[in-house]
């Protein structure tokens, strides 16, 4: 496995893990599951340069799309909670009900959420675009404000770029 990390003013510093199959973790060197780094990875800036350009024009806000090969693991409930983050558009906001209805699951929100909160590939799969049901912010990897923040950044007037569920209540 090789790594590396980038700095961002918005959300700290990002650690980012791959192999030959692709971007398998992007997580918060201060968030609440901060990826461990094993002695046995090395570390490789040049590997990562695609990944850390599209991110710095993320958070520009010059990207709303990413084009990386993601290798994302877990349970079969997890990768089909994360597969229905990918669809969720920029600057929207949806509930953890709205993505248990999706994969089929309506009554399994609690369940989402925890799916939620362990995406290995933050921003990119993007877990803070998933908010209450009365549309006010809980739990994420980066902390309550780093959320404010990317919801904020890809939708600065705070409501929803299409109508998916309620809109975003700052609190």
């Amino acid at each position: 496995m090789i790594y590396d990390t980038l700095e961002t003013d918005l959300a700290g510093i990002l650690v980012m893990a791959a192999d030959a199959e692709g971007l398998r973790h992007l997580n918060f060197l201060d968030g609440k599951h901060p990826l461990t780094v094993e002695n046995t990875w090395r570390r490789d800036p040049d590997r990562f340069t695609m990944v850390k350009n599209q991110l710095s024009e993320y958070f520009a806000g010059k990207r709303k799309t990413f084009d990386v090969n993601l290798f994302a693991q877990g349970s079969p409930f997890q990768m089909k909670v994360w597969s229905i983050l990918l669809t969720i558009p920029y600057g929207t906001v949806v509930s953890y009900q709205w993505v248990a209805r999706r994969i089929g699951s309506p009554e399994a929100a609690r369940a989402v959420g925890t799916a939620n909160g362990r995406n290995p590939i933050a921003i990119i799969i993007p877990c803070h675009r998933v908010i209450g049901k009365h549309g006010h912010l809980t739990g994420f990897g980066g902390g309550l404000e780093v959320k404010r923040k990317l919801i904020r950044l890809e939708n600065p007037t705070g409501c929803p770029a299409r109508p998916l569920e309620q809109p975003f209540k700052d609190r």
